[in-house]
């Protein structure tokens, strides 16, 4: 089996924005996003937590995201659930002041958590008290009780390091290969994926299904719409992006795209001409 080095903290890609964020400068000036990284006893488990908060919106706002392959944890006054993958994108619609603390969960991550298939959360929203029991309903009382941000992470930190993660070398290959396939552009296909990583590709569905939660075939197409929002919103030729992104023609990309992010490529193009527009006019 080829070894997949995981990728390093300092290695991840630099985003200009919210990597997955539908129309993400729309936001700005309504809410605020901010990451914390985990501490060291959880870095193998835990890619970061996330805090959205939002004050006085005189009108709601709807956000919506195209999902990513990830387990999150989230508790807000609405809801407070373990989030296994979407397929496919989901918003969330802010009222008032509030706010949302999630945790991103690494691919295969929560898999010692669970103690089962990530696989069987798979597009599933579990009540964080039905799955962790009592201690999970204390733990969404003590976060919502909190006021300042950064408490509250530590919050979900301690409940996480008192649950005795343990280390899990399948967890790490998992966690590799998805970032592989998030990293280079170039690849489309499993095949391509199961050569780098060594295992036969039914080998590498299983392994996939296990800790990720879904199929590498489905991780791969993911993250090439993902790329491909990045370059619309840039506003980089279109013509081409179906065959550089492994596309059969532009008919495909567009029907992937659509159903993901809500609207077709050109309307996704506009709108961000519009909003690169503003920026400038802003700047």
């Amino acid at each position: 089996m080829a070894a997949i080095v995981p990728r390093s903290s300092g290695t991840r890609l630099v985003e200009t924005r919210q990597r997955g964020w539908v129309d993400p400068y729309a936001g700005l000036d309504a809410f605020t996003f901010t990451r914390y990284a985990p501490p060291p006893g959880l870095a193998a488990h835990v890619d970061h937590f996330w805090v959205v908060t939002w004050t006085g919106l005189a009108e709601p706002y709807e956000q919506r995201i195209v999902s990513h392959p990830t387990v999150n944890m989230v508790i807000t006054g609405d809801f407070h659930r373990v989030v296994g993958v979407i397929r496919g994108g989901f918003s969330y619609t802010m009222r008032d002041s509030g706010r949302v603390l999630g945790t991103r969960f690494r691919p295969g991550g929560f898999r010692t958590f669970l103690g089962a298939p990530v696989s069987t959360l798979t597009g599933r929203f579990t009540e964080i008290g039905e799955m962790f029991g009592t201690a999970g309903t204390a733990l969404v009382e003590q976060v919502l009780a909190e006021p300042d941000a950064r408490a509250a992470v530590t919050l979900v930190e301690t409940f996480l390091l008192d649950l005795g993660p343990g280390q899990d070398p399948l967890a790490e290959e998992a966690a590799a290969l998805v970032d592989l396939a998030e990293d280079d552009p170039s690849m489309t296909r499993v095949d391509e994926l199961a050569a780098r990583s060594g295992r036969p590709m039914r080998s590498l569905q299983r392994l996939f299904r296990d800790y990720v939660g879904i199929g590498p075939k489905w991780v791969i197409r993911r993250f090439r719409l993902h790329e491909a929002a990045d370059r619309i919103y840039q506003g980089l030729d279109l013509a081409t992006l179906a065959a550089e992104l492994g596309y059969a023609d532009q008919a495909h990309l567009t029907r992937d795209f659509t159903a993901a992010v809500g609207m077709p490529p050109s309307a996704y193009a506009r709108l961000a001409s519009r909003r690169r527009m503003f920026h400038v006019e802003q700047g």
